[in-house]
C-alpha cells in the first residue's frame, strides 16, 4: 500500500504568490535578494591564463544530453539553465536565464521570467520557445534519465514575452521547480533541422561562460572564455569561470595520466587510488613545493559504491545469497593492504551526513515504516546495517563460514567443492565486469574477493571490457555483477526514482542498475519527493536507506570525507571551502605564482 500526503488546498483568499530571486528545497535560501556573490567565490579573481585539464578514455560527440556516444568533458561549461545551485548550501537555486521565479505555496507550478539579456553565442536572445524545446527534446530524444527526471511535468508553455510556466501533475512535490530550474537551455533554432539523438563533432551553439574553440574526437577538446559573455556580471557567476581558455587531454588510463601531470602536461589531478596517493606523489616537484598535495575536507554524503549485483538474474534474486556474499569481500584487509588504511567503510547509502540510517528508526521513521513492516525484514525495526566485519586472525575463515551457513538456508549446498543449488542442480557462477578505466586498480580488489569466493565453491570471474563495450553493456544490463556508484546530495529527491524506481528498471539506459523492484522502495521515494519539511526529508530518507541497506543489493567497498586534489602552484583561490570542498571554478591562474613556475 503506498503512503500519500493528503494536500490541502490554498484558501480562496491565499495572496498571490510573488517572483522572487532564489529559492530553496525547504525554508528560506541563504542569499537575501541583491546579493553580490557567493560566499566562496572572490568577484574580484583576475581573468586570463590558459588552464589545462585532463579526461580519461576518448569521446565521439559533442552532444551531452543524449544516450548516443560518449561525450567530451567540459561540455556543460557551454550552456546555460534556468537556475544556478549554490555549493554551500543543502539545495538552492538562484536567477541565471531566469531573472525570477514564481511559485504558489503548493508548488503546483512554476513561472520563469526570463532575462531580455541573456543571449545565445550567436548573438539571439534566449526566448521562452528555447526552453520549451529544451524540455521537450531532452524528453523525446535525450538521455531516458530526463524522461524520468521530469515525468513530474505535465505541460510546458509561454506565458508572456519573457516568461514561461511549467504546470506540475500534482501538487506537492517541493523539488520539481529546482528540478527544472537545473535544465539545460539547448537553442531551438539551431537544432530543429539537426537530429539531436544522433553523434555530432560539429560543435554545436551555447549560450555558456565558454564555447567550443577545437576538437579532435579521442584526443582532446578545447574551450575559449566568451569575453562579452552576457552572464558575466551576475551574483552566480561573479569570481568564477577566470580561465580565458580550458583544453582537455585524454589519456588511456589513470596511470598514463599521472605520469604526464608529474611532467607538467596538465594542471591539476584528483586522485582516487589510496594506493597512488601514498606512495606516487613523491616526485621532485611536490617535494620542492611546485606541485600541492592538498586534501580538502566536504560535508556531503558518502553515495554508496560497492559491488552491484544485477537482481534480473537469476542468481542474484535472492536477497539471501545476496547478503551471504558480502561475508566474502574482506574490506579490512583490503584497507590495510591496497590502500594504506586511508578509507572508510561505507555502511549507509548517505554515509557522512545526518541522512544516513545510524541508528535505529525514531518515531518519525518508523511512523513512515510501519504500514509496510509485513513485507520488510525484521531487522529493518530492530537492528541497524553494519557491513560484515573481519575480525582477528581467523576473522575471514569466520565470515566464511557464515556465509556458508546462510547460503544453506537459501537452499544451497557444497557438491564436490561446488557450491550449488539443491533443488535445480545449478552451480552458484556468475561475471564481475569492469571498466577499462578502472584497469588493474579495481582487478587488485575484485580477484581477493573472487579467491575468497573460490574457498566456499562460489565460481566468480572477472571480465575488463573497452569502455565502449562497457557502456554498451551497462545500458543494456548485460552484466551478472559490477562496480557500481550512486552519488547522493543533501537535498535527495526525484534522482531516487531513476536509481531504485520499479518504473526504470527494464528501460534500457536507466541508473537502475541493479534491477530494483520494490512497492515499498517505490513508496518512500514518493515519501522524500512529497516530504513537506526538512525533518520529515530525512526521517523518510533514512527509511529508505534502511530498507535498501536490508535488501542486500550492493556489497559497500568505501569512502572518504575529503577530496584528494594535487595541483601545480600556478593558482590563486578564495579561503572559503563549500560544505561540498573546493569549487575549482572559483580558483584563477595567479600571475606572480605562474611566471615563478615557469622561471623554474
Amino acid at each position: 500500500m503506498l503512503v500519500f500526503l493528503t494536500l490541502l488546498a490554498a484558501p480562496a483568499n491565499a495572496a498571490a504568490p510573488q517572483p522572487v530571486h532564489g529559492m530553496a528545497m525547504h525554508g528560506a535560501p541563504k542569499y537575501a535578494a541583491g546579493f553580490g556573490h557567493f560566499d566562496y567565490a572572490n568577484p574580484d579573481a583576475p581573468k586570463g591564463g590558459a588552464l589545462r585539464l585532463h579526461a580519461i578514455g576518448g569521446f565521439d560527440t559533442l552532444n551531452p544530453y543524449t544516450l548516443k556516444g560518449m561525450s567530451a568533458a567540459g561540455l556543460g561549461l557551454t550552456y546555460d539553465t534556468l537556475m544556478a545551485s549554490s555549493m554551500d548550501e543543502a539545495f538552492s537555486e538562484y536567477g541565471l536565464v531566469a531573472k525570477t521565479i514564481t511559485v504558489p505555496e503548493d508548488r503546483s507550478w512554476a513561472r520563469f521570467d526570463l532575462r531580455p539579456e541573456a543571449r545565445w553565442h550567436d548573438g539571439k536572445p534566449i526566448a521562452p520557445a528555447d526552453v520549451i524545446f529544451s524540455f521537450n527534446v531532452l524528453k523525446e530524444k535525450g538521455d531516458p534519465f530526463y524522461r524520468s527526471y521530469y515525468a513530474g511535468v505535465a505541460k510546458v508553455e509561454e506565458s508572456g514575452p519573457h516568461a514561461v510556466t511549467f504546470t506540475f501533475r500534482e501538487a506537492g512535490n517541493r523539488e520539481l521547480p529546482l528540478i527544472v530550474g537545473q535544465m539545460p537551455i539547448v537553442p531551438e533554432h539551431y537544432w530543429k533541422n539537426r537530429d539531436f539523438a544522433a553523434t555530432t563533432l560539429e560543435p554545436p551553439l551555447g549560450s555558456g561562460p565558454y564555447r567550443i574553440s577545437g576538437a579532435e574526437a579521442g584526443r582532446f577538446i578545447t574551450y575559449e572564455r566568451v569575453k562579452d559573455y552576457w552572464g558575466r556580471d551576475l551574483p552566480v557567476n561573479k569570481g568564477r569561470y577566470n580561465a580565458d581558455s580550458l583544453r582537455y587531454d585524454y589519456y588511456r588510463d589513470t596511470t598514463v595520466a599521472l605520469e604526464a601531470f608529474k611532467a607538467g602536461a596538465f594542471d591539476m589531478i584528483a586522485e582516487y587510488e589510496a594506493k597512488k596517493w601514498a606512495t606516487a606523489y613523491d616526485f621532485p616537484a611536490v617535494k620542492d613545493g611546485r606541485v600541492i598535495r592538498a586534501e580538502i575536507p566536504h560535508h556531503t554524503p558518502s553515495g554508496m559504491q560497492g559491488f552491484g549485483f544485477n537482481t534480473r538474474r537469476p542468481v542474484f534474486a535472492d536477497p539471501r545469497v545476496r547478503e551471504a556474499l558480502a561475508y566474502a569481500f574482506d574490506f579490512e584487509w583490503t584497507n590495510a593492504a591496497l590502500f594504506h588504511g586511508a578509507y572508510r567503510r561505507i555502511e549507509s547509502y548517505f554515509d557522512n551526513s545526518e541522512l544516513a540510517a545510524a541508528a535505529l528508526p525514531d518515531a518519525r521513521e518508523l511512523a513512515i515504516l510501519e504500514p509496510f513492516r509485513k513485507d520488510l525484514p525484521p531487522e529493518v525495526f530492530t537492528k541497524v546495517y553494519r557491513a560484515p566485519k573481519v575480525v582477528g586472525e581467523n576473522g575471514l575463515r569466520a565470515n566464511l563460514r557464515t556465509a556458508v551457513a546462510k547460503l544453506r538456508a537459501a537452499g544451497w549446498e557444497i557438491e564436490n567443492g561446488t557450491m550449488t543449488e539443491a533443488a535445480t542442480g545449478r552451480p552458484l557462477a556468475f561475471e564481475i565486469m569492469l571498466n577499462g578505466t578502472q584497469g588493474a586498480a579495481f582487478e587488485r580488489i575484485a580477484l581477493p574477493f573472487i579467491q575468497n569466493l573460490k574457498r566456499i565453491g562460489v565460481a566468480a570471474s572477472l571480465r575488463t571490457v573497452d569502455v565502449n563495450q562497457f557502456q554498451n553493456r551497462m545500458q543494456q544490463f548485460d552484466f551478472d555483477m559490477m562496480v557500481v556508484s550512486f552519488p547522493q546530495s543533501l537535498s535527495p529527491g526525484n534522482e531516487q526514482e531513476s536509481f531504485f524506481g520499479a518504473a526504470m528498471a527494464e528501460r534500457p539506459g536507466s541508473r537502475n542498475l541493479l534491477g530494483v523492484t520494490s512497492p515499498v522502495v517505490d513508496a518512500l521515494i514518493r515519501h522524500i519527493v512529497m516530504a513537506k519539511d526538512r525533518e520529515d526529508l530525512v526521517a523518510a530518507t533514512r527509511a529508505l536507506d534502511r530498507v535498501l541497506l536490508w535488501s542486500f543489493y550492493v556489497i559497500p567497498q568505501w569512502y572518504l570525507p575529503y577530496d584528494r586534489l594535487a595541483y601545480w602552484n600556478r593558482f590563486g583561490m578564495p579561503k572559503t571551502l563549500t560544505i561540498r570542498g573546493a569549487d575549482t571554478w572559483t580558483w584563477w591562474i595567479d600571475p606572480a605564482k605562474d611566471a615563478a613556475l615557469k622561471r623554474e
